[in-house]
């Protein structure tokens, strides 16, 4: 984990709410004037198909575990859950949870903004992220580069760095793409991909895997996509557990980047048309500024009509899972997917969950989500993408998204022989099959 260099750390208090339970704690009762808005619930779901009615409903679904799905409902969506027929628990109120998580009551005057509650200094906010960056290329300037590939709809720098022995050459060498934090309260996402740089940097005179990696590969880094969200989720102090974006839309604020990509957008009930659901797929693919600008900078790397991006992971939390396309069927092999990349996309899988201890699945058998960023990096450019659903494996509502910061050392290096892998083999994915390019 990096340094931090925030100029004022300041204590706070954690308060400890009860949760207000409703009449009937087995079934889902609709909000009242008295009764919390968000709710958290625990819905039994053994099948995709049972898992994807429940996303159908337009809850906020956090996690799954096993067979059980945490979802925050709103009123208007408390019936339409329990008319699913599936078992469901009352398992909180929402927002008495993120009060729990911990609550900051002072100003960074470095920033002019509040941060992140007393302890989870150990995150980088999005200055600090930047900061970071900069003291990267300070420190190995003839390892990376830094640039921005545009803007978020805030006008925030999305920033990228480029690890290579020679960064500031276009070399003839297989890339490999990182993104982190399309959705704004995973901040973890943004720890793993700022200790990747720092893996691939710091040890790169020390460690001959990581030399042989940066020597004969071009790694691109993107630490956050969403950070107007991100901002948004810690700008009171206090958690929010804001998915989207900022972008207002035609009755709220905010769409799902990772509901905006363009294979298959929109097409299957794996996202929403309502400007108010978490998983608002925009009004068009494409229409989220970030998501444009990533797609913007992949379209790029196509030279000679050869896409020299070979693969990807995109790095979200939380459940402790390892996905592969598509998300918007539930068969494994569909139109620009066959029988022999389905298994690369499976063998490949295992091996990084047999390494990490994820659990290794395709992104559709959590449940159906149609214009996810995996689909579009496979389906326009044959680029191998995965999804990690980082720690932890289960939680209590939305605490989930909010571990200490001490776990960030352990919970980002958990992942380093997994990324090995991954960049071992993706001069030709294939070859994890036996099979060559």
């Amino acid at each position: 984990m990096f340094t931090k260099r925030r100029g004022l750390v300041a204590a706070a208090l954690v308060a400890s709410v009860a949760l207000v339970l409703p009449a009937h704690p087995g079934s889902a009762q609709p909000a009242t004037a008295q009764s919390p808005e968000r709710i958290v619930f625990e819905v039994t779901a053994t099948t995709p198909e049972a898992r994807t009615k429940v996303a159908r409903t337009g809850v906020d679904v956090l996690g799954q575990h096993g067979d059980t799905l945490t979802v925050i409902a709103e009123p208007r969506q408390q019936w339409l859950l329990r008319a699913t027929g599936l078992p469901v628990r009352h398992a909180g109120d929402a927002d008495a949870q993120l009060a729990g998580l911990g609550k900051a009551d002072f100003a960074d005057p470095q920033l002019g903004t509040l941060d992140f509650p007393s302890g989870y200094t150990g995150y980088h906010n999005y200055a600090e992220m930047v900061a970071e960056l900069n003291q990267t290329v300070r420190d190995h300037p003839n390892l990376v580069t830094l640039r921005s590939i545009g803007k978020s709809y805030q006008n925030r720098d999305l920033w990228m760095i480029k690890i290579s022995d020679n960064p500031a050459s276009d070399e003839s060498e297989p890339e490999v793409l990182f993104t982190c934090n399309q959705h704004a309260r995973e901040h973890l996402t943004v720890e793993m991909c700022l200790h990747i740089i720092k893996r691939y940097t710091d040890n790169y005179a020390s460690n001959a895997a990581v030399k042989g990696a940066v020597d004969s590969r071009e790694i691109w880094v993107i630490p956050s996509v969403n950070p107007d969200g991100a901002e948004y989720d810690i700008a009171t102090g206090s958690f929010r557990a804001w998915r989207k974006n900022r972008q207002p839309n035609s009755t709220s604020t905010g769409t799902d980047p990772n509901r905006n990509w363009g294979h298959q957008w929109g097409c299957c009930g794996g996202s929403s048309g309502s400007g108010s659901s978490e998983t608002y797929r925009g009004p068009s693919a494409f229409s989220a500024p970030e998501v444009a600008r990533v797609r913007d900078f992949v379209n790029t790397r196509v030279v000679g009509g050869v896409q020299q991006i070979k693969s990807h992971i995109d790095w979200h939390t939380f459940s402790e899972l390892i996905l592969w396309p598509y998300g918007y069927t539930y068969n494994d092999t569909a139109p620009g997917l066959d029988a022999t990349q389905a298994n690369v996309f499976q063998t490949m899988g295992r091996r990084m969950a047999s390494l990490n201890g994820y659990t290794p699945q395709q992104a559709s058998d959590l449940y159906i989500t149609d214009g996810s960023v995996d689909d579009w990096m496979w389906a326009a450019h044959g680029i191998w993408s995965y999804t990690f659903e980082m720690y932890p494996r289960s939680a209590s509502g939305t605490s989930g998204f909010y571990p200490r910061d001490t776990v960030i050392a352990a919970q980002t290096s958990r992942n380093d022989t997994a990324v090995q892998l991954f960049l071992d083999y993706s001069d030709c994915v294939p070859r994890i099959t036996g099979r060559t390019c």
